[in-house]
């Protein structure tokens, strides 16, 4: 990678990017086709000008726009509100009423939108077919419709079904950040727990011959595909987004390359899964619903279990103990999920996507989270702001990961 392609060291090329450095690093780091496209769009959009933000009644008529070309029935859109909560996406709740023969049904229903750019570039189109796969394996919201491109929307949208349920005890004060550090306390623990570790096990071992997908890839078992891909996609996204150099990436960087683990067993991968992302029923203790599938993918176990295992999602309990997304103590968590799946936890495997995960962090808070604020394309540009003020955090954490095995 010259300098002539990649001006230093301002890197203001980022900020408006032509056809051949978008190439450039689409052919330095290949990676799955969905992921690829989704990023090629995020940078030949780049220079479109910032978010403009959109007052109710104008998003409302982007849905009703929307549902007048997918719905043949009569039907009116009411009780529409945003939802507050998430750092990347838009979302706005609304009742369909739609009539049926003689008579009207009503459903709640949320719409999920990109901003102009987010912190994470993902596919809409891949979480539709994520979410609708799973129905009846785990508890997730239906989905209903797909705007892929944007064609209704400013922005890619889907359209599912609302779900009732709360992401913390509601006499908490724990967890206010993204459901970090949560504390469900003790009666909920037990409960929430055994359906935490069953919904994974549930997803890892998910019989992939009766799913056809059109956005995701499945890694070819016996092949490093499955983290090579993510390792692409990460180190793509740090060069498109960042603004200095770090040359601890360029070390992690390095040696991710030369231990990339070999898959042995394909599964659905949630990508975020963890407290704060899971509603629940404070009365029955049910989980509800898992959410935020916008990192999910076909691959590697392991990528899930070393991401729910971070330190920053869980807390210690009265007996001071550590608990995973404040639940289970973390050796008791990997004893159940074997139980559960009949498939080994590898410790080498777990350290890679340890790395992995925060080289991930480092990315999205140090790089893309600044570039998206510097050029306001995001609702959330203040909180991007404090999000890229814990980069140092995770540069420290994959410092400490990278001293332990180098």
């Amino acid at each position: 990678m010259t300098s002539a392609t990649l001006p230093q060291p301002d890197r203001d090329w980022a900020d408006d990017p032509t056809d051949a450095q978008i190439e450039h690093l689409r052919t330095l780091y290949p990676t799955e086709p969905e992921v690829d496209r989704t990023l090629t769009r995020k940078m030949k959009r780049r220079a479109l000008g910032p978010y403009r933000r959109m007052d109710l009644d104008e998003f409302v008529r982007c849905v009703e726009s929307f549902l007048s070309a997918h719905i043949d029935d009569p039907f009116r859109v009411s009780d529409a509100r945003w939802f507050t909560g998430g750092v990347s996406k838009i979302q706005m709740g609304f009742t369909l009423h739609r009539k049926d023969s003689e008579s009207w049904v009503s459903e709640r229903m949320v719409v999920r939108m990109d901003p102009a750019e987010g912190s994470n570039a993902t596919s809409r189109l891949r979480e539709f077919e994520l979410v609708g796969a799973v129905q009846g394996t785990v508890p997730v919201p239906r989905p209903h419709f797909i705007d892929v491109e944007g064609e209704f929307f400013p922005e890619p949208a889907l359209i599912y079904s609302y779900v009732s349920g709360v992401t913390k005890p509601s006499a908490t004060t724990t967890g206010k950040i993204s459901g970090l550090g949560t504390n469900f306390g003790p009666g909920a623990r037990e409960p929430l727990a055994d359906q935490f570790v069953s919904c994974l096990a549930a997803l890892h071992t998910f019989d992939l011959s009766a799913t056809t997908f059109t956005s995701l890839s499945r890694p070819r078992v016996r092949t490093d595909d499955a983290a090579r891909w993510l390792l692409n996609q990460a180190r793509r996204t740090w060069e498109e987004d960042r603004s200095e150099d770090l040359p601890l990436m360029d070390v992690a960087e390095q040696w991710m390359r030369h231990h990339l683990p070999v898959l042995d067993h394909v599964g659905i991968v949630h990508g975020d899964y963890r407290s704060g992302n899971f509603l629940y029923d404070e009365s029955s203790l049910e989980i509800t619903a898992w959410l935020d599938w916008e990192r999910g993918h076909l691959g590697d176990r392991h990528r899930d279990l070393a991401w729910t295992t971070q330190s920053t999602f869980g807390h210690y309990d009265e007996d001071g103990r550590y608990l995973v997304c404040g639940l289970v103590p973390e050796d008791d968590f990997y004893r159940r999920y074997e139980q559960a799946t009949g498939l080994a936890v590898d410790p080498e495997k777990i350290t890679f996507y340890k790395i992995l995960n925060a080289y991930q962090i480092v990315v999205s808070t140090l790089a893309s989270a600044h570039r998206v604020a510097k050029l306001g394309k995001s609702h959330q540009d203040v909180v991007l702001c404090r999000v890229k003020g814990m980069a140092a955090v995770a540069a420290d954490e994959l410092n400490t990961l990278l001293s332990e095995v180098l």
